[in-house]
């Protein structure tokens, strides 16, 4: 508008001309500004060329004005105990858990945003918030209503919301705000910062990585995070396929198309390795420890179903409203970023074959992309700008050299969910069925009778730590994987 009140009256076509210019200038700048967006290295998300998701050094603590926080997380370490347990040893610590969640309760409300300048002192803060409201909810004991409820009574009875002090409430939707992930317990949280290195002198590696925080003290948990940082690690070799393919030129010349073929041959590879670490798994976690001492810490606010109590978060506007799953292997970046590379359609918008069971049909479609509001912003931002990439699928379309190498990489994709699918089933649901009575300690009858009713799967579905049916969930993903094969004979 400048420009046109700096030319006396010009006539309508010379008007109508340099509008056009500018307005052409502006596309083009958009259209530069988005390519170069996409020709961002994933590495400026805040991922490591060497560590991926994880960052490449141990979280600093946070400075002494936050001394009580850091200070709580480590007398709730190994003290604590799950308000439902009724074991012997449980009942002896439940004295303590009164007195710690007192003492949060008289906290005052600090302020986040002196954090905030420092990307890693943030992610502390959340990891240490976030830790400390597990701690909290899940520590204190049922009322009668909640177990009425959980166990699907007839009762009438209502439980009261599970009420988050504003003391944690506050400070941790600042932090969560700033990151642009869920103010809850994350995958990140458990696994991508809870970590230190056994050799401060060497570099982070599968051999230079002890887990710090845990909720049952026990190295089945210990053993849990880990499998799912090995996971991780070996995922880095994804992101590098990824970047490769995303810088090539575009075009099907050969050099092209045989480094594509190779490195999907060599993807492949590596989800065969992720396959495998998740099957080691069995033999570092028991499953009774797993479903009975560390799943129940994991629980979401909407984890029992619409029938739970929920949580509430004190001094938080909106705190209905807000993202209060648990983590879940489901907010695992590595693993996005693989959907969205080999173009894995969860949310059911393309036709492919075979077509959707009613099961199917019946399962979350929208899981996988919530899962994300769950990630550091960083990352999310990453898989929106891989999401809007070239696709490898397509050119393998378009390619025939490329798709006995595109459906092997699927196809290993597929097992490796194959494989969830059983973890997931021994786990969870064959688990669900079993009782608590080899915990430690002698459980009272009590506590059998009332975890029989809460978990059993006959009460209702077997349900993952953020609420959804477990099994339709993780079979779907299995179906949607299989779908993307460009020849089915090779499903």
């Amino acid at each position: 508008m400048v420009l046109f009140s700096l030319l006396p009256s010009p006539p309508q076509f010379f008007t109508h001309f340099v509008q056009l210019a500018v307005s052409l200038f502006h596309s083009k700048t958009q259209i530069r500004k988005q390519l170069l967006a996409r020709r961002r290295s994933p590495y400026s998300y805040d991922i490591n060329q060497h560590t991926g998701f994880f960052p490449p050094e141990p979280l600093p603590k946070l400075p002494p004005s936050y001394e009580i926080w850091e200070q709580a997380l480590r007398d709730a370490n190994g003290n604590l105990s799950l308000g439902e347990d009724e074991s012997e040893d449980a009942l002896e610590r439940r004295p303590y858990g009164l007195e710690w969640r007192a003492r949060i309760q008289e906290w005052p409300v600090l302020d986040t945003a002196p954090l905030h300048k420092n990307p890693r002192l943030a992610q502390r803060a959340h990891l240490v918030l976030a830790w400390l409201v597990s701690f909290y909810v899940h520590s204190i004991p049922p009322t009668t209503s909640t177990a009425n409820i959980s166990s699907g009574s007839d009762s009438e009875d209502r439980a009261e919301p599970l009420r988050v002090p504003k003391s944690l409430a506050v400070p941790l939707m600042q932090v969560s705000r700033h990151l642009g992930l869920a103010p809850v317990l994350t995958f990140a949280d458990t696994v991508l910062w809870n970590w230190e290195l056994i050799h401060p002198s060497r570099p982070l590696s599968p051999d230079n990585i002890r887990f710090v925080n845990t909720f049952s003290g026990t190295d089945d948990e210990k053993n849990f995070y880990y499998a799912s940082a090995l996971a991780e690690l070996r995922g880095v070799e994804i992101l590098r396929i990824i970047d490769d393919f995303n810088n090539l030129p575009i075009g099907s010349d050969l050099a092209s198309t045989t480094k594509v073929s190779r490195d999907l041959h060599r993807l492949a590879g590596i989800i065969e390795d992720i396959t495998e670490i998740i099957t080691s798994v069995r033999s570092a976690c028991d499953p009774h420890v797993f479903y009975w001492d560390i799943r129940p810490w994991f629980e979401g606010s909407d984890a029992k179903g619409p029938g739970g109590p929920g949580w509430i978060y004190e001094g938080v506007d909106e705190a209905e409203n807000l993202d209060l799953s648990g983590p879940s292997a489901g907010q695992s970046s590595v693993m996005h970023a693989l959907d969205i590379f080999l173009n894995i359609d969860h949310k059911l918008q393309e036709r492919r074959y075979p077509a959707p069971s009613p099961e199917n049909k019946r399962a979350d479609h929208g899981f996988m992309e919530r899962m994300r509001r769950y990630m550091p912003g960083q990352h999310r931002e990453f898989l929106n700008v891989l999401s809007t990439s070239r696709s490898i699928r397509q050119l393998a379309q378009s390619t025939p050299a490329l798709r006995d190498a595109y459906d092997t990489a699927v196809t290993a994709l597929k097992r490796l969910r194959d494989t969830h699918i059983r973890i997931a089933c021994l786990y969870v649901v064959t688990m669900s069925r079993s009782t608590p009575g080899s915990r430690g300690g002698c459980p009272a009858a009590a506590m059998i009778e009332r975890l029989h009713a809460n978990r059993l799967a006959g009460k209702g579905p077997v349900r993952g730590t953020g609420g959804n049916e477990l099994s339709i969930l993780l079979k779907a993903g299995r179906d949607a994987t299989r779908r993307a094969v460009l020849k089915p004979s090779s499903s």
